[in-house]
């Protein structure tokens, strides 16, 4: 298992929450605004610390190792893409590797010249995907999936990060209103 959850609370914010997922899944985090899908998935990133439970993530129990195996994607208010800077200056901030193969695999089809701020959710969305997976990690984490968006791109979204987890062994977790039609775990909040 990548990531195994019991028994995780945040006082207050949200409530117990038990989860095992293996190499490829997608799990969808659901509830409406409020109820504590971002934090969960910040506890899940080991960026957060539950009240009660425990949490082991690639095998890592520690906090500062779950975060080096467990990447962010774009999460309002965490991971937010400085609007001043182009698609590449944030790729080139993040690794000073190649990331056209990231850029490829999310399907994210804009010039890397194009500054953050003419990018619309769905490219924000690709583009925080995109950086997470320079990061090579076990687990990759996205908040608010299908906020704003029509029904055809909130479901280009979920088919792009089932098909990355299933690609690549990487276990997805995406938080979101309402879950999509296929996943392999759902937490509801």
């Amino acid at each position: 298992m990548v990531i195994v959850a019991v028994g995780l609370s945040l006082k207050g914010v949200y409530p117990e929450v038990s989860l095992k997922a293996g190499p490829g899944t997608l799990t969808a985090v659901a509830g409406p605004a409020g109820s504590g899908r971002t934090s969960l998935l910040l506890t899940l990133a080991g960026r957060m610390r539950p009240t009660t439970g425990t949490l082991a993530v690639a095998g890592h129990t520690r906090p500062r190792a779950v975060r080096k195996v467990a990447a962010l994607a774009l999460v309002d208010g965490v991971t937010d893409l400085d609007r001043a800077l182009t698609v590449k200056e944030h790729l080139r901030e993040r690794r000073r590797k190649p990331y056209q193969e990231a850029l490829e695999r999310t399907g994210f089809a804009v010039p890397d010249t194009t500054p953050v701020r003419e990018l619309d959710r769905e490219q924000q969305v690709r583009l925080g995907v995109a950086l997470a997976l320079l990061d090579e990690p076990a687990v990759i984490l996205a908040d608010n999936v299908d906020a704003g968006l029509p029904d055809d791109h909130v479901r280009g979204l979920w088919d792009l990060l089932r098909d990355l987890g299933g690609d690549l062994g990487t276990a997805v977790v995406a938080s979101c209103v309402r879950p999509p039609a296929r996943y392999d775990h759902l937490v509801e909040l």
